[in-house]
């Protein structure tokens, strides 16, 4: 045989549906000892190998390969997320393709496009906030897709996987009111993102429970990244009354507002929703909303496989729970 063998070709050999190979070659139970052993015998006489990237073996399952785009394969968030999916892609024998969408929707179309190319079983996706416009049946060719982090649009045609952002805002906002702080400041990047918005909203929620009135000149958006966050930081300490406190909404922005205020050696109270590597031992004492980044992976990972099994009802949001840890828990 000149061209590589097949599972086809092992099943005629064998005499044996190509589903009983597929079980034979991932080591399922419930095969006739007797027909296992037919099927190793054709496996090794045909020289059959599995290729990771063709037909999957599992059954109902269409490649060995799943995707997982994300915003920026630099942020450790998401590279905890993609540790979680690895670790359940391997339990299914899966391999994971993974990259960054940039939070450009039109980047994000052309990974979902390669990733269909290499015709993966299906994609985890952190979508941008165009996503539902090219996330559609017709643009997925069939394929199955959960969300993490963030839903795709409101349709809720999709699972999601996502944090409990508004809650965790609250809490960390409350802490700084419960504090003697009145004059809290928002630092966050876009407004558009649901993440945002939503601990927008938890921040608001807290100032209005405590009878405050929020200051538009307080809240600061679209501040992306660390370098737009140290300026934004900038901007509230040159403010002539200044925030005694600031939340801030995410990991990036939480190092651009650290950056600043060690250049001005200033001292605010600082809560941030994202645990980072390093925040205990920090001079400046922060409030942190963590979670587990990782489980978010596994449980996104876990939602896709049992779609490609075809198990499951109607999409389903899964609520991962946030903690709120004090300065003084920090080391």
């Amino acid at each position: 045989m000149s061209s590589r063998p097949t599972m086809h070709d092992v099943a005629r050999l064998a005499g044996v549906s190509i589903k009983t190979v597929s079980r034979v070659v991932n080591q399922e139970p419930r095969v006739d000892p007797d027909t296992r052993s037919r099927v190793q015998v054709a496996i090794e006489e045909l020289g059959f190998r599995r290729n990771e990237q063709a037909r999957s073996l599992r059954p109902g399952q269409s490649t060995a390969l799943i995707g997982l785009v994300t915003g920026d394969l630099s942020n450790p968030f998401y590279s905890s997320i993609a540790r979680g999916i690895e670790e359940v892609a391997h339990e299914y024998g899966h391999l994971l393709l993974t990259a960054s969408s940039e939070e450009q929707p039109g980047r994000e179309r052309q990974v979902i496009e390669a990733f269909l190319q290499h015709n993966v079983a299906g994609l985890v996706v952190v979508p941008t906030p165009e996503a539902h416009l090219q996330l559609t049946p017709g643009a997925l060719r069939g394929i199955p897709v959960v969300a993490v982090d963030r839903p795709i649009g409101t349709s809720g045609h999709f699972d999601s996987v996502v944090l409990n952002n508004r809650a965790g805002a609250h809490a960390a906002v409350t802490h700084l009111l419960r504090d003697g702080h009145t004059r809290v400041a928002m630092i966050d990047g876009d407004p558009a993102v649901y993440t945002g918005r939503e601990r927008t909203a938890g921040y608001l929620e807290a100032l209005a429970e405590a009878g405050i009135v929020s200051d538009p000149a307080l809240i600061l958006q679209g501040y992306h990244g660390d370098r737009q966050a140290e300026a934004a930081m900038h901007v509230l300490l040159d403010m002539a009354t200044r925030p005694t406190a600031v939340f801030v909404t995410n990991n990036r922005i939480a190092l651009g507002a650290l950056k600043a205020l060690h250049a001005r050696r200033r001292s605010l109270a600082l809560a941030s929703f994202d645990d980072f590597e390093l925040a205990g031992i920090l001079p400046t004492p922060m409030t942190l909303v963590s979670y587990d980044a990782v489980e978010m992976g596994r449980q996104a990972a876990r939602r896709l496989f049992g779609r490609i099994e075809r198990r499951g009802g109607p999409p389903a949001d899964i609520i991962i729970p946030v903690k709120l840890h004090l300065p003084e828990e920090a080391n």
